[in-house]
């Protein structure tokens, strides 16, 4: 019995193993035959092909187990999903054989870095239903073959380079459920056979280049969930059946040419939670009817031409977390109340309106709120209390309106603020210093209000703080020191007191014009090694420049003009591309690089500077001064007329003597000898030589009082007592022709003056200013004004202008300063020369009048007659 069982065990194994081993058998001749049949070998050899598998060996046998293939149940690949290829690889489409993939239902290649057109062959592939080639660099046009896959559900050919028309073709793909062609170039209209597709859900044509209007038919597609048009050339006015489109959730229209009101009908869309319509031309108000569309979160009008009062409806979006209505500029009245039912806010923008009235104090509701922008509207009165509620606030900007009241301590209260702006209100008081709570504090703008008091210290420990401007105000006292700051401006303030520059080394522009520092600029200004801008102008700083700001490297703007600076520009000035040193006292040469970065201009108003480079400047390397432009005259007119002043002086000087000398009989044989300079009768020309070589110690550059174009003057003391100012010539001026003939016409006309003064005049010290007169009116006609003076007395000079007069030399376009200037001397000159001596104002009159600060002129130079200089119309002389 037992051997039997035995037995029996022993044929059931074999007779299992038999059937087990037959089984796998066929399977394997299956597989085999399968693989080996001619559709799946096209389709392992097309794959191998593409090297998209570089990594895979070359065989069939794990062909339905490569990375983003999936096969069906008979071996044939149905699905191509990848998104990566070789790195140094570029894939074309052309290398793919879309008629070998009978079965292939969906093909995705997004971000391959596919490139070149899309082969016409894909047409071929009927039973695909999705297609899917964003992200690549795919160029031309859309092939007609695409309108071949009736059977397509989506298709994504965003991001990419395509351009051209949308083919009308597209318009056969009845299964189409979604479709992507944003992120290209086409162009032309939407096609109206787009309306056809009656499955559509998602249709996203924005960034490209479409224009014309939005096709009627679009509004059919009621089973539309998302509408993105955004970012084209379409044009015209929405039309009222957008209502159609009741299921949509997404409607992107911004960045077009749209114009007309909005639609009332836009509040059928209830089912919306994101509405774009910025950047567009619409106009006309909100329509109340927005307040319907519930579900919105995102609400962009901005950058429009809407008008008039935002709708008190708004309070009902209740779930709406983005709205910006900003830049419509014609948005009116007060804000609504119901603002303050918006409690999910986190951004508001109202900017750049017209709205008026009060910051409402419900806006302390939106507890959310993270962007608050109400700059640059009509906003009255205090910024509310409520304020301090909004904790969670990261930008704040109130700037441009007329808010009132001092900064309010509760602000302090934000502590997550990064941003505070506002600038440009009639905010007043002091700087609260609760705004050193806020901690992660990276702007600060207070600028152009009626801020006073000092800058608080403890901003110093705002360690986020990059940009702080407080210019334009009232502060004194101290400047504001920070290691973190990198664009400080102070300017337009009345502070006094610089701080110490050691730890600044963020600093990049620093601006502090137009305040009272006083002193030495501090040298270590230059550890702030970033600059790149600095403006001192327009403040009382003196001393020497310090040369070590030469070695910012960064530096490219550089202001110093309008202080008491004296000494050299150092040498390290000459790399500096944008510099300005007018108006102070410097001294010396100027840099040789100095002129190929800036202009004259850059140091104006500095008497004692030159240069063998820069044209207008006198010459370093000669003794001559000589003049070779228009706008020398102007730079060197306060020099001359310092120089007239002292040399009128002289002769004023010699005249008292003469008189002194008459009286005393002491020295008539002195005078017998030496003769009288002033008197043709008794005038010996070899005796007053010598006596004026002895005088000067042969023309000695200590007696030297002055330089003009055609020689130097000196002062001699003669042995008649007499003190006089005489003129040497250079001796290149007097060997040309033309100095010839204009001496002797110099000559010729103030001989006649002496004459004139002998029979005229009562001796005196008026006589002197006479002189002064016609010497500055040769300045500034750049000629003998000797026609000039015997015609004030006639009428003639209600039609001569002043422009006619000056020396045609001088720039057609000087500005304000030296326009007033020209105006003052000139009617000094005018009142110097009255024919009534007692009506003339004297030397100390005229060194007063040139001393004392003028308001502007009331009108243009050019515009500005002789007679009305001379009955004093501009300017009044004492006399």
């Amino acid at each position: 019995m037992p051997s039997s069982v035995s037995i029996s065990l022993v044929i059931l194994v074999w007779i299992t193993t038999i059937i087990i081993l037959s089984r796998v058998g066929s399977a394997n001749t299956s597989t085999i035959a399968k693989l080996q049949s001619p559709p799946l070998a096209q389709e392992a050899k097309a794959l191998n092909q593409t090297l998209w598998w570089w990594w895979n060996e070359e065989t069939t046998s794990n062909l339905c187990k490569w990375d983003g293939i999936v096969c069906n149940d008979g071996g044939s690949v149905i699905e191509i999903n990848l998104n990566y290829t070789e790195p140094h690889n570029r894939v074309q489409l052309s290398n793919f054989s879309f008629s070998s993939f009978p079965n292939l239902v969906r093909f995705k290649l997004a971000g391959m870095g596919l490139y070149r057109s899309i082969p016409p062959e894909i047409g071929s592939v009927s039973k695909l239903t999705h297609l899917n080639l964003s992200g690549n660099y795919l160029l031309g046009e859309l092939p007609l073959s695409l309108a071949k896959l009736t059977l397509l559900e989506k298709l994504d050919i965003s991001f990419n380079q395509m351009s051209g028309p949308i083919p009308l073709q597209l318009g056969n793909l009845s299964s189409l459920v979604e479709l992507y062609l944003g992120g290209n170039y086409f162009s032309g209209t939407i096609p109206s056979t787009l309306g056809l597709l009656t499955c559509l859900t998602h249709f996203d044509l924005h960034s490209n280049q479409i224009n014309g209007t939005i096709p009627s038919e679009i509004y059919n597609l009621k089973n539309l969930i998302v509408l993105h048009l955004g970012t084209n050339n379409l044009f015209g006015p929405i039309s009222s059946k957008i209502g159609n489109l009741k299921n949509v959730v997404s409607l992107n229209l911004s960045h077009n040419l749209l114009i007309g009101p909005l639609p009332r009908t836009l509040g059928c869309l209830t089912n919306l939670t994101l509405l774009s319509l910025a950047s567009n031309q619409i106009n006309g108000s909100i329509p109340l009817e927005i307040g319907n569309m519930r579900k919105l979160r995102d609400l962009d009008l901005h950058n429009n031409s809407l008008a008039g009062l935002i709708p008190s409806t708004i309070g009902s979006l209740t779930e709406v977390v983005f709205l910006d209505f900003s830049v419509n500029n014609l948005l009116i009245g007060p804000l609504p109340r119901t603002l303050g039912c918006l409690t999910n806010l986190t951004l508001l923008s109202l900017a750049s309106n017209q709205i008026n009235g009060s910051i409402p104090l419900e806006i302390g509701n939106m507890r959310k709120l993270r962007h608050l922008d109400l700059h640059n509207n009509n906003l009255a009165g205090l910024i509310p209390s409520t304020i301090g509620s909004l904790t969670e606030l990261v930008f704040l900007n109130f700037s441009v309106n007329n808010l009132v009241g001092s900064i309010p301590p509760y602000l302090g209260h934000s502590t997550n603020l990064r941003y505070l702006d506002i600038h440009s209100n009639k905010i007043n008081g002091s700087i609260n210093s609760t705004i050193a709570d806020l901690l992660f504090l990276e702007k600060l703008d207070l600028s152009s209000n009626n801020i006073s008091g000092i800058i608080p210290q403890e901003l110093s420990q705002l360690a986020q703080l990059r940009y702080l401007n407080l210019s334009l105000n009232k502060l004194s006292g101290n400047c504001f020191s920070s290691n973190a700051i990198s664009v400080l401006d102070l300017s337009h303030n009345n502070l006094s007191e610089l701080f110490p520059f050691y730890e600044c080394y963020s600093l990049r522009e620093l601006f502090l014009s137009h305040n009272q520092f006083y002193g030495s600029i501090p040298p270590n200004l230059s550890y702030s090694y970033k600059l790149t801008t600095i403006d001192l102008s327009h403040n009382l700083f003196s001393g020497k420049i310090p040369p070590t700001l030469g070695d910012l490297r960064f530096l490219e703007h550089l202001d110093l003009s309008f202080n008491n600076l004296t000494g050299n520009i150092p040498r390290t000035f000459g790399s500096l591309y944008e510099m300005n040193l007018s108006y102070n006292s410097l001294e010396g040469p100027i840099p040789d690089s100095f002129g190929i970065y800036n202009t004259l201009e850059a140091v104006l108003g500095n008497t004692n500077l030159c240069s063998d480079h820069i044209s207008g400047l006198r010459n370093c390397s000669a003794r001559i001064k000589k003049f070779s432009s228009r706008t020398n005259t102007i730079i060197l007119f306060t020099v001359i007329l310092g120089f007239l002043l002292i040399g009128i002086i002289g002769i004023r000087i010699a005249f008292l003597t003469r008189r002194k000398e008459i009286r005393n009989k002491q020295h008539e044989s002195n005078a017998m000898r030496t003769g009288d300079l002033f008197s043709i009768w008794n005038y010996d020309g070899n005796i007053a030589f010598e006596d004026i070589i002895i005088a000067t110690e042969d023309f000695d550059i200590k007696y030297c009082i002055g330089t003009g174009g055609y020689g130097s003057v000196y002062k001699a003391n003669l042995p008649s007592g007499k003190v006089v100012a005489l003129k040497k010539l250079h001796r290149l001026e007097a060997d040309e022709p033309s100095f010839d003939k204009s001496f002797k016409n110099e000559a010729k006309v103030l001989s006649e003056i002496r004459h004139q003064l002998a029979y005229t005049m009562v001796v005196n010290e008026k006589c002197d200013v006479y002189s002064f007169s016609v010497v500055v009116l040769e300045t500034i006609m750049g000629r003998h004004p000797g026609e000039l003076i015997s015609s004030l007395a006639s009428s003639s000079t209600q039609h001569i202008m002043l422009k006619d007069v000056l020396d045609p030399r001088l720039s057609p376009h000087i500005n304000q300063t030296i326009a007033q200037s020209v105006v003052l001397v000139v009617t000094i000159a005018l009142a110097g020369l009255r024919s009534n001596p007692k009506s003339r104002p004297t030397m100390k009159q005229v060194s007063q009048e040139i001393s004392v600060q003028r308001s502007q002129l009331p009108k243009p130079l050019a515009e500005i007659s002789m007679r009305q200089l001379m009955n004093q119309e501009i300017y009044v002389i004492e006399k």
